[in-house]
């Protein structure tokens, strides 16, 4: 075995090969979309590249909470109250006073017996869907899940089963053709609003269809708390279901213009996860200023409503001026708006052509994208005005008009 592997010529890095040839590709188009570098960000909508200002339309701060001077001044109080850092899980150091006040005020908000704080929001999922399901469960897993619900599946020796992208009736159809699991439950996972083309899941039909066969409902809310429903709960809240889901998973920083993640359920048998969920039992816990940011966010999100009526008007405004030139736009009006591209090659140069005049949005490009789509993926904030969406619209007007010279100018840098 020694001797093969002496002898073998293969570096430990050959494999990504195929991925160095697509960074290659985006490189000699421009910049390199996922590792690009922000000189300063001065307010939730206006940000620093190479020394000019520009629109910031993709970074997923949906209520504009980050610059909230209430949120800032708790986040610094936290500060000089605790310190930087928590330095130890709280399985291993405690918990802080702060930890137990945010569970308690995202449980009660949420209508919860049982909320648990995570250090982000990936981990939230891993912890939390590895926790629930055991050796003899099954999960049912939307299609267009995200990565984190993914990884949760793996950390599991459950089975998965995935069921086509907000489809109830196929959902319907796999659950009885599992029939009754053996010693064991379902436990299907779904999203609320989903973070690549901004659909918005059935959720009520969806609750109808899982407890009509016995099983567990988990819904991921991270892109949809704050954003839907009367007081911020999300979809499930938005369609009159809230009372009915089982586990509810969040993040902080979409809305909650921070750091970590949550789950909470109607089940206060969930408390006993604490003792088996590894992500949450060998990380260290969220920092005192994140934690006091979320607390102080959390009250923003009850009161928000004149924060989500008006992301929601720029949402229809956007959606309806892309549409008008005729953009193909990956789903109806939402904070997240997605722009399909031809190709990888075209998304990356209209990205690039667009920091170039002013405005960033997110390249999108698979296997992260549904359907191996190429995105111009935008999200709106309730900080953005009347006026920046006109921004957007104009640089989008002019993006296609510009169309044939940018494909001719792409041409040429990729033949050198």
């Amino acid at each position: 075995m020694n001797n093969v592997l002496k002898n073998t010529p293969l570096s430990i890095f050959d494999k990504y090969a195929p991925l160095q040839s697509r960074v290659d590709l985006m490189m000699k188009i421009g910049k390199d979309a996922l590792g690009l570098k922000f000189d300063d960000i001065i307010s939730a909508t206006r940000g620093k590249i190479d020394g000019r200002e520009i629109l910031l339309a993709g970074t997923n701060n949906y209520l504009g909470l980050t610059f909230d001077n209430d949120c800032m001044t708790a986040a610094k109080n936290a500060v000089d109250r605790h310190g930087t850092g928590t330095t130890g899980s709280r399985v291993a150091n405690g918990s802080y006073d702060e930890h137990i006040q945010l569970e308690k005020i995202l449980a009660d908000h949420l209508g919860m017996e049982s909320c648990v704080v995570f250090t982000t929001g990936y981990q939230t999922n891993l912890a939390a869907i590895s926790g629930l399901a055991g050796d003899n469960d099954v999960i049912f897993m939307d299609a267009d899940a995200h990565a984190c619900v993914i990884d949760g599946t793996r950390l599991t020796s459950s089975s998965t089963i995935r069921f086509r992208h907000n489809n109830p009736e196929d959902l319907d159809k796999r659950l009885k053709r599992q029939g009754d699991i053996s010693n064991g439950n379902a436990l299907v996972v779904i999203e609320g609003m989903y973070s690549m083309f901004g659909d918005i899941a059935p959720v009520d039909e969806f609750v109808d269809v899982t407890h009509r066969h016995g099983g567990y409902l988990y819904i991921d809310e991270a892109h949809s708390y704050g954003v839907f429903g009367p007081t911020g709960c999300g979809i499930a809240e938005d369609q009159g279901v809230l009372d009915k889901i089982d586990f509810i998973s969040g993040t902080f920083s979409k809305s909650l213009a921070s750091v970590g993640g949550f789950c909470a359920s109607r089940h206060k048998e969930f408390e006993i996860l604490r003792k088996v969920m590894r992500p949450y039992m060998f990380t260290a816990s969220a920092t005192p200023s994140n934690i006091c940011a979320a607390l102080m966010a959390v009250e923003k999100v009850k009161e928000g409503q004149n924060l989500r009526n008006n992301l929601k008007k720029r949402s229809i405004q956007l959606h309806s001026g892309l549409s008008e030139m005729g953009y193909d736009i990956c789903a109806d009006a939402s904070p997240v708006i997605a722009v399909r591209r031809a190709n990888e090659a075209v998304a990356a140069m209209e990205w690039n052509w667009l920091i170039e005049n002013g405005v960033y949005v997110n390249l999108a490009v698979p296997p992260g994208t549904p359907q191996s789509s190429s995105l111009l993926r935008i999200s709106l904030s309730a900080a953005h005005t009347e006026a920046d969406i006109n921004i957007l619209l104009k640089a989008f007007s002019d993006l296609k008009s510009n169309q044939q010279e940018l494909i001719s100018k792409m041409s040429s840098r990729l033949t050198k």
